[in-house]
């Protein structure tokens, strides 16, 4: 950590933290009070499983009110379609690949042996400027409780933890709450693994939160908040409350399906006890909430245990680990009584990466220097409904995508897909110095793209019919990609040393 001191005139003394001014972060935006922040990130919840975006079986009654309360973002994006590159995304405010966080982080005990791939070593880095940790410097105080998954050796010193990244408060798992959300056995509180706790997950994570803002209260904290509410739901393994499955039985079509509905609705539940603890400690007027997920819908019987998985994405073409809209079009809410009119919403396509720049600019606090961030600040849509203009296209790049196509973008209202080499590149999970430099001299084929705002659900590829944005929309993502690829880091496998007889 690099800290500077400077005297002023006067005796003022500036403490500088990764590019952070502590007299900016006095006063939040035009000298107004900062905003507490609480974001609520659900796992592997689709587009069109919350009532406010069409669902016709659910009951998400607290997440519509916020949704009609606030500001409910058509077009919002999550930064992978697939979990653990989505959740650094989101607490970076960068393309999760530049972090070196390609695929979903397998969990790696003591004895795991090295891997080809090296996928035992991936984790959030210490070095990446997260909001988080920005936000703690700059005093607010920072909770996280829930799904971590951004690293493979959880609650090891072999790796940097959640408190690494600037929590300062975590109760949470590696990445499933284990054996399923009810009773979960897996929960570690600042380094101390509970055992079995009693309840649903998503409850014990909205109490968890609940109880650190009262304690907050009573020892005479009134620095602002940010906090973290990761749900496991709707993940597999599912497990839900038996008189919110009966209540759904004679509207499915299987048992399986009535447990992925009361899922849904639990979540929400649980989503309600938060918000009505705001407002008991009097916090929910200068509280923004951000509601989303971490991709799209897990595919119904993909794996084992997948059961249960009865997710919908609307129209969107394709679910989770796809690049198609439907892995990464996402649930997109904000509610701040104090900062956002009530009943709008906004079809203007936004990020999950447009969090940090956000809250940092509402919260007075300056970018962290020397980073490159993919994400832009929303403040102008949030105050005054003005549409930012991004200086760059949102990219993902998913080596491991379900579809042909590993590199997607969107640009305005252009979809714009490739293949990799015309799909001769093979799926991967990581990327290590062999498989980087294959990817890097990759040609991008076999383009697709899609009118978003006339073709949401992606069915009728333009390219090749005399589009006249075509040569730009392939000139940019040719660019883009190069861009970002050159920007992601290789993990060195670690030579495995065979034992002499």
């Amino acid at each position: 950590m690099r800290v500077l001191r400077s005297s002023l005139a006067g005796g003022l003394v500036l403490v500088w933290i990764y590019g952070i001014s502590l007299v900016q972060a006095c006063g939040g935006l035009r000298g107004e009070l900062r905003p507490n922040v609480l974001v609520i990130l659900c796992d592997d919840l689709g587009y069109g499983d919350l009532g406010c975006n069409g669902h016709p079986i659910v009951r998400t009654e607290y997440l519509d009110r916020l949704a009609a309360g606030g500001l409910r973002l058509s077009n919002f994006y999550s930064a992978a379609p697939v979990c653990s590159p989505s959740r650094v995304g989101l607490l970076t405010g960068r393309s999760p690949n530049r972090a070196g966080v390609y695929d979903w982080i397998p969990p790696a005990g003591p004895d795991q042996s090295p891997r080809a791939d090296a996928r035992e070593q991936v984790h959030l880095r210490s070095s990446e400027a997260t909001l988080p940790r920005l936000l703690r410097a700059a005093g607010y105080d920072t909770c996280l409780a829930g799904k971590w998954h951004c690293n493979s050796r959880f609650n090891s010193p072999d790796q940097p933890q959640p408190d690494a990244a600037g929590f300062q408060h975590w109760f949470a798992t590696q990445n499933n709450a284990v054996p399923s959300h009810r009773n979960p056995t897996n929960y570690v509180r600042n380094g101390k693994p509970l055992g079995e706790l009693s309840g649903f997950s998503c409850h014990l994570v909205a109490d968890e939160i609940s109880n650190w803002l009262r304690e907050r209260q009573q020892s005479g904290r009134t620095e602002p908040f940010f906090a973290m509410a990761a749900f496991h739901e709707p993940h597999e393994p599912v497990q839900s409350p038996p008189e919110l499955v009966e209540l759904y039985r004679p509207l499915s079509n299987a048992d399986e399906e009535a447990q992925y509905y009361a899922n849904v609705h639990n979540m929400d539940l649980a989503v309600g006890r938060l918000v009505a603890v705001l407002d008991e400690l009097g916090l929910r007027e200068n509280t923004l909430i951000v509601f989303t997920s971490d991709n799209g819908p897990e595919t119904l019987n993909r794996y084992k245990g997948a059961r249960r998985s009865w997710g919908r994405t609307g129209i969107l073409r394709g679910m989770k680990l796809h690049t198609h809209d439907g892995g990464l079009h996402v649930a997109g809410i904000m509610n701040w009584p104090a900062g956002i009119r009530s009943g709008r919403s906004e079809a203007a396509a936004v990020s999950a990466l447009d969090l940090l720049p956000t809250v940092l600019e509402l919260s007075g606090v300056q970018l962290p220097a020397g980073r490159v961030l993919d994400g832009i600040s929303l403040v102008g849509l949030l105050r005054d409904g003005l549409v930012p203009e991004r200086p760059r296209p949102l990219l993902w790049v998913y080596y491991n995508a379900v579809n042909e196509c590993r590199v997607a973008m969107r640009q305005g209202r252009w979809k714009v897909l490739a293949r990799l080499n015309s799909g001769t590149v093979p799926r991967l999970e990581n990327l290590t110095p062999p498989t980087a430099a294959v990817v890097r001299a990759a040609e991008l084929t076999d383009v697709l793209i899609y009118d978003l705002e006339a073709d949401p659900g992606e069915t009728c590829n333009l390219a090749g019919r005399g589009l006249p944005e075509e040569a730009g929309l392939l000139g940019l993502l040719k660019s883009e990609y190069q861009d970002l690829v050159q920007d992601s880091p290789a993990w060195e496998p670690v030579p495995v040393v065979k034992q002499q007889e």
